[in-house]
């Protein structure tokens, strides 16, 4: 793997897709500068400033038991709008962002703390849980964390509000340690049963957002958590929890699942990723070894792209902005994304949406292909101009971000004829575009 070769796999991996533009930039300064700017971006995000967040307001349905009937579906009606001005918000956010790295870890938290508006039911919910992962998700994820558990979103999701002292619910405890902190195996039954006491009496205001812990619904009473006995509450269990020797290398595989590759995380990968981490639990830090690790280097090929993933890149490489797009062909952007099975602020369980293979199913090739041609309709001139004449399939692959088609592909793409739209059709459902 030349230079080249090599910041164009970390890009590949740490945005939603590069340009052309920025990989001529990256290779002009080398691997571990780009990676620095990846990790700890200098200046503003001009493009982020250019979708800037949307002022959705209060829940109209917050007051919902003192509504008529009238009143009730002109909230139904308001919180749709609502959660369709944050979805198309979010999707612009990702195609315009400069600051790639930012918006992709907050796509993955997204995936990691999974909470879905389909239960929640309140896009400024959503949105608040959105903006705690930009503020909080690259630094220290103990602070992380003690946002996460008193967050109206995932409180809400995993019935949080209902858990008190005289009725504890297990089910924020019981992910809490399986999906966010610890994994499978790192804890038993009774301290779920435990945690879930240490996270009684917190409720949830949904006219303001706001949490707030009712001192009379919390167990106080001491608590054995992972061999430790204390009067726990969400704060001191938070803490437990990440102090753990299970929780650094859990998140370093979360973490190189995501972005490196479905087979396990070797060993002497992950031990330098855990020591990045440190003491003061620097999800930044970890990601850079990650991104910088010689077996980071070997992953090419190994991950399929997500649905979010593919559209966002492909709308970035093809000089699209999502606010560009028609308002008939934003919605069949969205239509598009449901059809191949990831829509954003809807993520299918507490588990996230799945990875590799699962996103090669017949159905998706099928809406690929069609989302694939709109796409592809909807590209700059600036990108169609490049696609003329017997360098033509070199600049594909240039465009898209490739470093070389296969023979079979190569063939496939001459047989398309001198129709550049077309052309790119072909060449986004292609396997090289589809894993990377």
């Amino acid at each position: 793997m030349d230079d080249r070769q090599a910041v164009a796999h970390v890009l590949r991996r740490a945005t939603f897709g590069p340009t052309a533009a920025e990989i001529d930039r990256a290779a002009a300064v080398g691997l571990a500068a780009t990676v620095e700017q990846l990790v700890a971006p200098s200046g503003t995000d001009a493009g982020a400033r250019s979708t800037p967040v949307p002022a959705l307001g209060a829940d109209p349905y917050a007051g919902g038991r003192n509504l008529s009937r009238e009143q009730k579906q002109q909230a139904q009606e308001a919180r749709r709008d609502q959660l369709q001005t944050l979805s198309r918000w979010w999707m612009s956010r990702l195609v315009t962002a400069e600051h790639q790295l930012t918006e992709k870890l907050i796509f993955f938290w997204h995936g990691h703390w999974a909470t879905s508006v389909q239960k929640v039911k309140s896009a400024p919910l959503m949105l608040r849980q959105l903006e705690t992962f930009r503020r909080l998700g690259s630094g220290d994820f103990l602070t992380l964390t003690k946002a996460m558990v008193r967050d109206p979103a995932l409180i809400f999701w995993l019935d949080g509000q209902r858990n008190t002292r005289l009725a504890p619910n297990e089910n924020l405890a019981r992910e809490l340690m399986e999906l966010f902190t610890l994994g499978i195996g790192a804890y038993t039954e009774s301290d779920i049963k435990m945690g879930a006491r240490a996270l009684t009496g917190w409720t949830i205001d949904r006219a303001t957002g706001e949490t707030s812990l009712i001192p009379r619904r919390h167990d106080a009473g001491p608590k054995t958590i992972l061999g430790q006995t204390a009067a726990f509450d969400a704060d001191s269990f938070a803490e437990l929890l990440v102090a753990q020797p299970a929780h650094a290398p859990f998140l370093a595989r979360r973490l190189w699942l995501r972005f490196a590759s479905i087979e396990p995380l070797p060993e002497a990968t992950g031990q330098r990723m855990v020591a990045a981490y440190g003491p003061g639990r620097d999800v930044r830090a970890m990601i850079r070894a990650m991104l910088l690790d010689e077996a980071f280097a070997a992953t090419g090929g190994q991950l399929v792209k997500q649905p979010v993933e593919w559209v966002v890149g492909a709308l970035r490489q093809l000089g699209v902005t999502a606010a560009s797009l028609a308002e008939g062909k934003r919605g069949l952007v969205q239509g598009g994304l449901t059809g191949l099975g990831q829509v954003p602020l809807r993520p299918p369980s507490v588990g996230g949406w799945p990875s590799g293979s699962a996103w090669l199913t017949t159905s998706s090739a099928q809406a690929r292909l069609r989302l694939g041609a709109m796409l592809a309709g909807a590209a700059s001139q600036a990108v169609l101009d490049q696609l003329t004449g017997p360098s033509k399939l070199d600049a594909l692959a240039s465009i898209l971000a490739v470093d070389a088609w296969t023979d079979r592909t190569r063939q496939a793409l001459n047989g398309v004829g001198s129709d550049p739209r077309r052309l790119l059709g072909v060449g986004l459902v292609s396997p090289e575009y589809a894993v990377m």
